[in-house]
């Protein structure tokens, strides 16, 4: 049998908290190294693992089959997958209905030990599983096809039951009800008899029983490894969660680890020669897989409409806003600010987001209606529409901003999801702030929006304590090695043991090597959700039928189960309410100058106060937001700002991007007279001549690439992504190797490649 006809249907990914040990990636990567063009992913009560699946996935040409376990009221788990676009929206309603109401019973105390439940359940544990009622999963069964489950599930479970209270007859009455429920539940079509082999003891007679239930109620079989890891290394990382799960450790686990390697990704011909009595077992993955259609490409998200005023539409609203603020702002229009206009709004029409700056206007009218500061900020200040609208005060004009850094005509995902602005708005932290969050959730309701997911990975204190616990290491010595660990990550297994080694955990200690080695295997792995600081997610209709909901750690919120950058790929709009202390002194400050009848708006203040620039230079500026650092004080009576550009070089001169890439001293050099103002070539002066031929921006970084490599909008676009996204170092490099390839056919000297290239890994390593 080729291995085509096998396709794994019951995989878990480390989003199935201290149960998986492999990243979705690593599963896709896997899938297709071994020949298979699908795999299904069923994380444990959510899609968490989803999106990232599905997009390895098309790089290596797998498709990613949606899936989910669900915990049920009795403690059993159902696997099930997603056949129609209409079983994915049961699916993450039925998930969010089980999340949200477990979060209600949290804040009431009153999540106890659910029926059924097993020895090890922990109530303590900060997410609670989803405990769906039978009745609600009957309700929600459309659209899904349910598998019965490896140990955990329903039928097997019940088998052991069987086998504990078996008398001479030999009968499975338990399975057989459990399976009927199933049955009952999800009919012929839609339900199939799982069966594993691990080669561990007694497995034979549990599949002769499942064979004989398939049998006797007529269902179909279905054969998969149910791997908790993509691949066989990765077995030791899954003991360790085992261990942290049931609140013990390697030395006393014992039969709660698993038995064997085994249950990782494996071939097609693997999985018929374990199954080469029950062919039909495994072909029948491969038939199953082809039904199963939907995909995440199918995920009909919609960004509310904007209620335009009767007789307009939402792009002839927006243009009349537009133009009237922009006679408020300039009070007359020049030939380039009309052009501007005209272009920007132009693409946003052809791209359909009009109603989103319309949304974000109306939330920014709401905050100055209850008097709440409001400030657009990041690449929404390139754009002379968000100035036009009150979202920014900055005049890109002015400033000669590049607009592609915000929006451009490639501004379009791999799928053809459109890749949504992002518009941040900060505000005052605290009760204003949430007053804000709270009116989006009034507005769209408790299922309608939710605060973004941020995923929490295992780095340097908690992997090492985590791993600590599960090798047994005395208490002591961990909280010695957090309180001695320095700040940031390690960036090698050298820098590991020498704090190891400082702790106490010494090169020769007995289990200093498995610390080591499974620092590597567990470093990264997501650990558990947390919140976004401040994006939300908000929809046309249900949000809860495009991804599942979960309540907040703080009460009257709700968080989607992907961060911003699974978003992002599948053209889910975040916006972005974030919090300010500063923000807060500020409106503090406006405040008081109105009362003593001096108004202030933040556009129309001097950005030319000799005392200003003054206090700059003695690096008095204790309390000034952003330039109030050790390094930005030191820097400061070295730069002497002198006018507003000059700060916005102060500001960003102090940052990863142009440390790394060692452009402070050279532009400070410069700037003194100490160094001659040279370019690497003269189609750079333009680009770089204002920062004395030093690249400090990364709007200089996309110009560079479209005025020297003659990248198109869409390539910009690509670029601008790969040096923001952290997660996928592949992706930079492929575009770092086309921008080397177009510089060097436009003729640009080898040292000033060099120099680019460079410039832009350093700014990828910030973003």
């Amino acid at each position: 049998m080729s291995d085509a006809h096998y396709i794994e249907l019951h995989a878990r990914s480390a989003f199935s908290f201290l149960r998986g040990a492999s990243m979705p990636e690593k599963l896709a990567e896997t899938t297709g190294s071994l020949g298979m063009g699908a795999i299904g992913l069923c994380d444990r009560d959510g899609v968490q693992g989803a999106p990232r699946l599905y997009t390895e996935g098309r790089e290596h040409g797998v498709r990613a089959i949606v899936g989910s376990e669900l915990t049920m009221e009795d403690g059993t788990v159902v696997p099930l997958l997603v056949e129609t676009r209409a079983g994915y929206r049961n699916l993450c309603r039925l998930i969010t209905t089980c999340k949200l109401r477990r979060g209600e019973l949290a804040e009431r105390g009153e999540a106890d030990r659910p029926p059924g439940s097993g020895p090890h359940f922990d109530p303590r544990a900060r997410k609670q599983p989803c405990f769906a009622p039978w009745e609600e999963l009957a309700a929600h069964a459309e659209g899904l096809v349910a598998l019965t489950g490896d140990e955990d599930g329903p039928v097997r479970a019940a088998l052991r039951d069987d086998g504990a209270h078996s008398t001479c007859s030999g009968q499975a009455d338990g399975a057989d009800r459990a399976l009927r429920r199933l049955l009952g539940i999800f009919g012929r079509d839609r339900l199939f008899v799982e069966v594993q082999r691990h080669h561990v003891r007694g497995e034979g007679r549990e599949v002769a029983a499942l064979a004989a239930l398939a049998s006797r109620h007529r269902l179909p079989m279905l054969a998969t490894n149910g791997p908790l890891h993509a691949t066989v290394e990765s077995r030791e990382v899954a003991d360790v969660f085992t261990c942290l799960r049931n609140h013990t450790h390697l030395d006393a686990a014992g039969v709660l680890l698993a038995r064997n390697g085994e249950r990782h990704l494996k071939s097609g011909a693997a999985m018929a020669r374990l199954f080469a009595d029950m062919p039909e077992a495994v072909a029948n993955t491969g038939a199953l897989a082809a039904r199963l259609g939907f995909t995440l490409r199918d995920l009909g998200y919609q960004f509310p409409r904007y209620a335009a005023p009767e007789g307009e539409t939402m792009d002839t609203f927006l243009r009349k806003l537009v133009f009237f603020g922009a006679e408020q702002r300039y009070g007359g229009l020049s030939p380039r600010v009309r052009a501007q206009l005209e272009r920007e709004l132009g693409l946003i029409a052809q791209l359909g987001f009009s109603g989103y700056f319309l949304v974000v206007w109306d939330i920014v009218n709401f905050c100055r209606d209850r008097h709440i500061l409001v400030q657009g900020r990041g690449s929404a200040a390139n754009s002379i529409v968000c100035y036009a609208l009150g979202l920014t005060a900055v005049d890109p004009i002015a400033c000669n901003l590049l607009f592609e850094r915000f929006l451009s005509e490639g501004r379009v995902g791999a799928d053809g999801h459109p890749s949504w602005p992002d518009i941040d708005l900060d505000l005052p932290s605290g009760d204003r702030r949430e007053e804000a969050i709270q009116e989006l959730f009034r507005r769209y309701g408790p299922r309608g929006a939710a605060m973004t997911a941020n995923v929490i990975t295992y780095r340097g204190r908690s992997a090492v304590r985590e791993i600590g616990k599960a090798l047994n290491f005395p208490t002591d010595l961990l909280d010695r090695f957090s309180s001695l660990y320095a700040n940031g990550d390690y960036p090698h297994t050298i820098g590991l043991q020498d704090q190891l080694a400082q702790a106490g955990i010494a090169a020769n200690h007995p289990r200093a090597p498995a610390m080591v080695r499974l620092y590597g295997l567990l470093h990264g792995l997501p650990r558990h959700l947390g919140q976004h600081s401040g994006g939300m997610v908000v929809c046309q209709g249900g949000l809860d039928e495009v991804v599942p909901l979960e309540p907040a750690t703080m009460p009257g919120r709700s968080i989607v189960q992907w961060d911003k950058d699974d978003c992002e790929e599948l053209g889910i709009v975040k916006v972005d309410l974030l919090g300010l202390g500063m923000m807060a002194v500020l409106q503090d400050s406006m405040e008081m100058c109105r009362a003593r009848g001096r108004p202030v708006d933040l556009a129309h203040i001097p950005k030319d106060d000799p005392a200003v620039f003054e206090m700059m230079e003695k690096a008095d500026t204790i309390g000034v937001f952003q330039i109030e650092s050790r390094a930005q004080m030191a820097t400061l009576p070295r730069m002497k700002p002198r006018n507003f550009y000059d700060v916005a070089v102060q500001v960003a001169i102090i940052r990863p991007g142009p440390i790394v890439g060692k452009a402070v001293h050279p532009y400070l050099n410069r700037r003194a007279g100490r160094e001659a103002v040279t370019y690497l070539d003269e189609r750079l002066k333009p680009i770089v001549e204002r920062t004395l031929g030093v690249v400090l921006f990364q709007e200089q970084i996309l110009k560079i690439a479209m005025v020297m490599g003659g990248f198109t909008a869409s390539e910009a676009e690509e670029l601008r992504r790969a040096m923001g996204f952290s997660r996928k170092l592949e992706r930079l490099m492929k575009v770092k190797a086309r921008l080397r390839v177009a510089l060097e056919r436009n003729k640009v000297s080898p040292p000033a490649v060099e120099a680019i290239i460079q410039a832009l890994g350093s700014f990828a390593l910030y973003g």
